[in-house]
């Protein structure tokens, strides 16, 4: 399952960026426009991560749904609140920001630990 979701956040991210490159750029301001770029690129990290998880949950036969749900969620909180202040959201929005960062986190460290566990 955490694959296919990946793979979807992934396809989402690249159009995301494309948008921002040339559905967006002739309306925001560069600070902006690069607000936009940073959502896109942190919604491919965790698309890639989300695809790790699934490949590491096959790999040592049980589901990672710790790392997966913190990935996928802090995704969206990250990146979604970043999207919505490039665009002109209310400022609040980035104190928010932080926790789908710190979730992002959080998923990559629990990918890690049962990637290590199982080495042992």
């Amino acid at each position: 399952m955490w694959v296919g979701i990946g793979a979807s956040v992934c396809a989402l991210a690249v159009l995301a960026g494309a948008f921002g490159a040339h559905g967006l750029k002739a309306r925001l301001d560069p600070a902006s426009l690069e607000l936009w770029e940073t959502a896109a690129r942190y919604f491919v990290y965790s698309g890639l991560g989300l695809i790790a998880v699934g490949l590491a949950g096959q790999a040592i036969g049980r589901p990672l749904g710790g790392a997966g749900g913190s990935l996928l969620t802090g995704s969206l909180i990250f990146s979604g609140t970043v999207a919505a202040l490039a665009l002109g959201g209310p400022r609040w929005l980035g104190a928010i920001t932080p926790i789908g960062g710190t979730l992002m986190i959080v998923g990559f460290v629990l990918l890690a630990v049962a990637a290590f566990r199982n080495l042992m």
